[in-house]
């Protein structure tokens, strides 16, 4: 009986080691920067107006309040780089993207295996999926570690580029609850409430050097390219803070979405029903943190460059919104939110996200993180009239479904998804 039962404790044993390997190899493969070989294609210059820009987009009259009422007629702009940030409602403005460039039969850049362009390594043209010089495309808006002159050698100059930011505070709050099992030194930190440890002594735990460690400092500096570990007194910062402004036509605020896609769709010459969207990646509220006033300057404190970057940011948005008109905005918001909400009580089932375990498709599944299943999605309707069934099922399809449906190869972060759904049992 006992020789029995040492059989099976050493398979068990056996088991757990090859689990460990495999997830390790797994999270190394999807998480480290993979070393391509960088073969410094010549630099054919990529022509002012892509050559797939649609001839069928005709242009229309646009009135801009910001210029005394004129109308003007202006063609919709079709080439785009989308600064995709993390944990900031891009995956959201994603499928907006998705949606205009199937509609107007654009050419994107998608990365090639993976859904991101293997950050966090620097974007490199390399990663584009068969990508050769001169190639011209629309759109690019995959994560990617932002790499101005790689990126400009990919668009046409006339591409207009756009990101978004988010509370500091908030973010980082999100990133340590999706990314933190992650990052080797959380394992760490004491107690449940990981959170509220770190922020209380986080230069305790935080290592610079660390795998990952990123994720946790200055987020969004690092996501566009600058070093995330400055001190806020250094001069790269607002160096850095002058170089993003300098470089991005707009950029959006996740606080104040349905304004950010006015002033898009004002910037761009877009239709309102180019704007309209179902807020994917939720987290249902039982797992967000609230943040006491306490931690949330502390949380500012922590990350002091993103601060002052948002900071800089929001007075430049404003800025825009007040030159829009502040009436204007306020009717277009209203309508927006309207014509939304007609578009759930079309699509959605029960008018509303749901959590993971009551999504009826795998194809509508949002990815989750390791551990656990806090991302909300959504149900179809089964009734939905043919004139909004397309429109409908793209609006709420999440980002790794879409982008497959779109041609791209994810056979990594395919892979590393059975990992984390053998994590999740």
């Amino acid at each position: 009986m006992a020789g029995k039962q040492g059989r099976q404790w050493r398979s068990m044993c056996k088991g757990l080691i090859l689990g460990t390997l495999l997830t390790s190899c797994m999270i190394l493969l999807y998480c480290l920067p993979i070393q391509q070989a960088h073969f410094n294609p010549p630099e054919i210059p990529v022509p002012y107006s892509c050559a797939h820009r649609p001839s069928h987009l005709h242009p229309k009259t646009s009135t801009n309040m910001s210029q005394k009422n004129s109308s003007q007629s202006c063609s919709p702009k079709v080439d785009i780089m989308f600064m995709k940030t993390h944990k900031t409602a891009s995956s959201t403005f994603l499928n907006i993207l998705f949606r205009f460039g199937e509609k107007h039969h654009l050419q994107f850049a998608f990365p090639n295996s993976r859904n991101d362009f293997f950050y966090p390594s620097l974007f490199q043209r390399s990663q584009v999926k068969d990508y050769k010089p001169g190639m011209c495309f629309n759109i690019i808006c995959n994560h990617m570690r932002f790499n101005a002159p790689e990126v400009a050698k990919l668009l046409p100059l006339d591409t207009s580029y756009i990101t978004i930011l988010r509370d500091p505070a908030e973010l980082f709050e999100s990133s340590f609850h999706y990314f933190g099992r992650v990052v080797p030194f959380t394992w760490t930190i004491p107690g449940d409430d990981k959170l509220t440890e770190f922020l209380l002594d986080p230069h305790s735990y935080f290592d610079p050097e660390g795998f990952n460690s990123f994720y946790l400092k200055n987020l969004l500096f690092f996501d566009f390219g600058l070093d995330n570990t400055l001190e806020l007194e250094n001069p790269q910062v607002d160096e850095g803070i002058r170089f993003i402004s300098e470089r991005f036509h707009l950029v959006m605020l996740v606080e104040h979405f349905e304004e950010s896609l006015i002033l898009l769709k004002d910037a761009l010459c877009w239709e309102l029903d180019d704007l309209l969207f179902f807020k994917l990646n939720a987290r249902k509220g039982s797992t967000v943190s609230k943040l006491t006033p306490e931690l949330r300057a502390r949380a500012l404190e922590w990350n002091a460059i993103d601060w002052k970057l948002y900071q800089h940011f929001n007075q430049t948005f404003w800025k825009k919104v007040d030159a829009y008109g502040r009436l204007r905005m306020a009717k277009d918001v209203a309508e927006l939110r309207k014509r939304n909400k007609e578009m759930a009580s079309i699509c959605i089932e029960g008018g509303q996200a749901v959590e993971a375990g009551s999504i009826q498709e795998t194809d509508m599944q949002p990815w989750q993180p390791i551990g656990e299943k806090s991302i909300m999605g959504y149900n179809l309707k089964k009734d939905v009239n043919k004139t909004h069934r397309k429109l409908c099922r793209k609006m709420l399809m999440p980002e790794i479904q879409y982008l497959t449906e779109l041609g791209v190869n994810l056979w990594i972060t395919k892979l590393w998804g059975r990992v984390r759904s053998i994590l999740n049992w």
